[in-house]
């Protein structure tokens, strides 16, 4: 038997109806009281609406962790809400008459409320976007949309940046907004005379860099989490992941203090060992507060100053402050543009023709490549794994054997507690899998397991040989590396990034070249059958 409910399940938490001017639609993802939504809220006469819904951890087969953030976030927001004298007509996921989806409840919602309008910020996501216009029509009654505050690139002005360029680059597009915000800025020049510092941040680890690491800090769920917790078990408890370890940041003061965290004890080594990978470390100097800023308990204007501040005042080296702000000024800026830029189609790319399904070890971890092994194992646990982790293990495996980029993005989407789908789908279509042709990236971040074996310690305990790409040993990563470059060389000749790499593949002989691709063409069938 479960436990009853803390948080009213009904519609209200006002059991007196009175006319309705303004209904406010507050998403999972929009948990900000500075949010644009507030902007002329009139506490007598609008009433903010929030709903649980079974289909937004369904629509992906949703670990139980990033199901469990979300609710556990929002009903603690409610509670920020209520305590302001707002009104909120908020509907449980355990509600016997919870219909399950967002469009269900509003639409129950606005035929007994009957607003005369309904606001919101710009959802993180086309298709709900869309979804609530059309409903909105449907219903006849006005929604207004208003831009979302919390970042700092508006549409019009990632347009603005756009036009005319025939390509789009992140690094110029972070100098544009370094110089438009003043931030690590000296006068007119970057800080330190070089707008980023990557030359100084790809150290591989270090035994005596892992043995200073100061954990992050713990959030143990509350009786509200834990309430959350129990009801993800039972609603959800065939979706992958685990719960053991969940510790999240769940509302603003908590996301504060793991930024204070972070700062204080990690930010000075992040930037030299931000692209580190070591055994059983799923965090390292890594920040953990991805998913507060994506779920707006944080903004990232605090996330920046508190970087910048700890450089000024000596706390933190330059390269460190610089690459994590990249990161949010930089990447997570630039990401949202992209997206909203290429949506609604950017979603069906795949320049590269790749077509396999996603092997079943990705849902399980269990796999004899010890880095995968590694970083699905860390993500099943904790939601979680760090960028490169995503990027040069888990996307790079998809890409050399050739996954379709759908199957990939929609494992990540799953997969990890910071996953709204306006920063994943480019990070992973784009970025990671390059099925939008260099819309995001200018080549494909193709590697052997050489990139693997130099930047962690995980090769030291597979049995497989990062080096070679045939025989016994070889490791899956090299056989296949070589086999994506011979797959897609008449693709990629255009692209003088990839000439030295091209170049490499024309030394292969005739007979090793013909070995390699039998080995990989075995290697696809057995990890990713096509039917």
């Amino acid at each position: 038997m479960r436990p009853r409910s803390r948080t009213n399940p009904s519609h209200s938490s006002d059991s007196k109806e009175r006319p309705v001017r303004n209904l406010v639609l507050v998403l999972g993802d929009q948990l900000n009281e500075g949010s644009a939504a507030w902007e002329g809220f009139d506490k007598e006469r609008d009433v903010a609406w929030m709903a649980e819904v079974k289909g937004e951890a369904t629509r992906v087969w949703s670990h139980k962790s990033r199901v469990a953030i979300f609710l556990a976030a929002m009903r603690h927001f409610r509670r920020s809400l209520e305590k302001r004298g707002i009104r909120v007509e908020y509907r449980c996921l355990e509600d016997p008459s919870n219909r399950g989806g967002f469009i269900p409840e509003l639409v129950r919602t606005v035929q007994r409320l009957k607003p005369e309008r309904l606001i919101m910020v710009e959802p993180g996501e086309w298709q709900i976007r869309e979804g609530f216009r059309e409903a909105a029509a449907d219903l006849g009654v006005g929604l207004e949309i208003r831009n979302d505050t919390h970042f700092l690139c508006s549409h019009e002005e990632f347009a603005e940046h756009a036009r005319g360029r025939k390509q789009l680059r992140m690094e110029y597009f972070y100098r544009e907004m370094r110089r438009r915000t003043g931030v690590l800025m000296d006068g007119d020049q970057p800080e330190g005379g070089k707008w980023n510092y990557d030359a100084e941040n790809r150290s591989g680890p270090e035994p005596e860099a892992i043995g200073k690491l100061r954990p992050p800090r713990r959030f143990p769920p509350g009786a509200d989490t834990r309430e959350v917790l129990a009801q993800v078990e039972e609603f959800f408890g065939g979706h992958p992941g685990s719960l053991e370890h969940f510790d999240w940041p769940v509302t603003r003061e908590q996301a504060e203090q793991a930024l204070q965290d972070f700062v204080q004890n990690r930010l000075p080594s992040f930037g030299r060992y931000q692209d580190a990978m070591w055994t059983g470390e799923p965090y390292l100097y890594h920040s953990r507060l991805a998913a507060a800023m994506n779920l707006k308990l944080l903004d990232p204007r605090r996330a920046i100053e508190a970087a910048e501040d700890a450089y000024r005042s000596g706390q933190a080296p330059l390269n460190a402050a610089e690459g994590f702000i990249r990161q949010i000024l930089g990447w997570r800026e630039y990401v949202r543009g992209v997206y909203w830029r290429y949506m609604p189609d950017y979603l069906e790319q795949n320049v590269l023709d790749a077509r396999l399904p996603l092997p079943d070890f990705y849902w399980t971890g269990e796999t004899d490549l010890n880095c995968l092994h590694q970083a699905i194992g860390q993500t099943l646990q904790y939601g979680y794994s760090h960028h490169i982790q995503r990027l040069m293990v888990t996307g790079l495996f998809a890409l050399l054997l050739g996954v379709h980029p759908k199957a990939v993005h929609e494992w990540y989407l799953a997969v990890y507690v910071d996953a709204v789908e306006w920063v994943e789908l480019p990070n992973t279509l784009g970025m990671s899998q390059f099925a939008d042709g260099g819309i995001m990236a200018s080549k494909p971040y193709a590697a052997s397991g050489r990139y693997i074996e130099r930047m962690s310690n995980y090769c030291k305990d597979c049995r497989y040989h990062p080096g070679r790409a045939i025989g016994d040993d070889a490791c899956p990563f090299t056989t296949l590396y070589w086999d994506f470059l011979a797959r897609h060389a008449d693709t990629l000749s255009s692209n003088g990034r990839m000439s030295l790499q091209l170049r490499n593949l024309k030394r292969k002989g005739t007979d090793e070249l013909r070995e390699i691709r039998a080995k990989a063409a075995e290697l696809q069938e057995r990890l990713a059958p096509s039917s």
